[in-house]
């Protein structure tokens, strides 16, 4: 039985919640079951990382969905973090043969990360699907379909 994870950051919550709860809310639409889904909660979006590591090499995932809001500040912290999480995450999918879907906002401001959160740009729908049909390439080139 295939299962999915989801990893999501508590930093910006207003935020990261509505994308969570998209994102659970697509899954579900598509069959998935609370016993095929496992959430994580983490501090902020530098904790995803390591998070989605131990959940894609725990080979109990197909894929791992993150959800963070790594907002535009003053200074070039964000810029510092989005950066290391990308390439990390794109790092952990490579390594771990384990689809990692990059569902962090990086907005500049505070309205454009709440309207990724509805509407066509539904980013943790977004991440939803994306999994989805990760987990079928993934069945495909591996045989299993």
């Amino acid at each position: 039985m295939s299962r999915i994870a989801i990893a999501v950051s508590r930093f910006n919550e207003e935020v990261t919640s509505r994308l969570l709860a998209s994102c659970l809310k697509t899954l579900k639409a598509e069959g998935w079951t609370d016993a095929r889904l496992k959430v994580v909660h983490v501090p902020g979006g530098f904790e995803l990382p390591w998070t989605a590591a131990e959940l894609a090499r725990s080979g109990r995932y197909q894929a791992v969905i993150t959800l963070g809001c790594v907002l535009k500040g003053q200074t070039p912290q964000n810029d510092h973090i989005a950066r290391s999480l990308v390439q990390s995450l794109h790092r952990i999918s490579l390594e771990t043969r384990v689809p990692v879907i990059l569902g962090v906002l990086t907005p500049n401001t505070w309205a454009q990360a709440v309207a990724r959160t509805k509407g066509a740009l539904d980013r943790g729908k977004e991440a939803a699907l994306a999994a989805l049909e990760m987990v079928a390439v993934q069945e495909e080139l591996r045989g299993k379909a």
